[in-house]
């Protein structure tokens, strides 16, 4: 069957770009359809600020005619700037069961990459290492939390029979907070936050940009030695903290202070994508009820990240807030998903475990030569 493979440039070839994994997991219980105004608003420029600092070129595969598949090819300054290298990244790639499809897409954005000079192509990134990133490599059986990808199996395939390698896989760990934390951590623990010189104390929602601007000043510090990680600008955070204000939950946002100043922060979130799942991807009137209702009800939650400022790194104060999430979310939510963690970190790997996590999901990136 013939296959074309066209550039995203017109109105009628973005919506058909966004709706396509609506045909890809119709039979894939575990999918969890997005929201597509932010699809849309997060491959556009002008309106998703990564693209301030980034380029890309969005392609769709069409076979005879019909849309099988879709890939982003993307090039960004910023991360060549803070790694020293000329990264081609590849996201939001899609494909129906055909292997033709996806060497076609693949060929697009290594082409593209290419051109724009990339000595590499790593992905999926969509669109970078602060959004969905990897393939889910184990634990198809179960529904991404948020801001995790779903994709089938076959994804997997198609990329190492094209050529890409692994390059990092990440874990995700699961922690039944009804299982509670075990006696001898919390005995280390209690006794480490009884001689901690460091505070404790949940986001302020009446000082929300005030506490925003706190979290911007620990985040990129306490991250910035992790592999693939890439500094979030302001934009980005603020619009990250923006979208993140609906469905947030105050009490696992939490602040460490020394003196009055600003030393880690744990960032934990509901899962909102127990709700996304009810939506279809349509926040209309009939939309908003249902967030609304469902937001209530909401079981799980998910650990984005927790960190310190360099300085900090030796004193325990990262085991502190991770201790405190854990204590607070077993309040208030019957699971929480932690991670994603990179391989090997063994040390949050394994304090994770220690705390009773286990890796019930595993993600991998690849890369390519160019």
């Amino acid at each position: 069957m013939a296959i074309e493979i066209q550039e995203v440039t017109a109105k009628k070839e973005l919506r058909e770009f966004i709706d396509l994994p609506w045909e890809i997991y119709k039979n894939y219980p575990h999918w969890v359809p997005p929201l597509k105004e932010e699809v849309e608003k997060m491959v556009t420029p002008g309106k998703y600020p990564f693209w301030n600092h980034a380029v890309r070129e969005l392609f769709i595969a069409r076979q005879d005619g019909k849309v099988a598949g879709r890939i982003a090819a993307i090039r960004d300054d910023h991360h060549d700037r803070v790694h020293g290298e000329k990264a081609g990244f590849f996201g939001f790639f899609e494909s129906v069961e055909d292997y033709a499809v996806a060497r076609a897409l693949f060929d697009a954005a290594k082409t593209w990459c290419k051109a724009k000079g990339c000595e590499f192509l790593r992905g999926p990134a969509s669109p970078s290492a602060n959004d969905e990133y990897g393939f889910l490599l184990e634990g198809f059986d179960k529904d991404p939390a948020v801001i995790m990808p779903y994709n089938p199996e076959y994804y997997l395939r198609f990329s190492e029979q094209y050529g890409f390698t692994k390059i990092k896989d990440l874990f995700a760990l699961l922690k039944i907070v009804n299982t509670g934390i075990p006696a001898r951590i919390e005995k280390i623990m209690q006794r480490a936050k009884k001689a901690s010189p460091f505070k404790l104390r949940a986001i302020d929602p009446k000082n929300f940009k005030r506490d925003v601007d706190i979290i911007k000043s620990i985040y990129n510090g306490a991250w910035e030695k992790n592999w693939g990680f890439v500094p979030m600008t302001n934009e980005e955070m603020d619009l990250t903290a923006e979208s993140m204000k609906p469905f947030y939950d105050p009490e696992l946002i939490i602040i460490a202070e020394l003196d009055g100043k600003p030393a880690g922060v744990a960032l934990t979130v509901p899962n909102i994508n127990e709700v996304l799942k009810k939506l279809n991807g349509k926040m209309n009137l009939l939309g908003m009820i249902t967030f609304l209702w469902y937001k209530r009800k909401i079981k799980g939650c998910r650990t984005l990240a927790g960190g310190c400022l360099p300085e900090f790194r030796k004193t325990g104060l990262v085991a502190e807030l991770f201790h405190e999430t854990a204590r607070r979310a077993g309040n208030r939510y019957e699971w929480c998903e932690l991670g994603w963690n990179l391989e090997d970190n063994d040390l949050i790997n394994r304090f994770d475990m220690e705390i009773g996590g286990k890796i019930y999901k595993k993600y991998r990136l690849y890369q390519m030569p160019l």
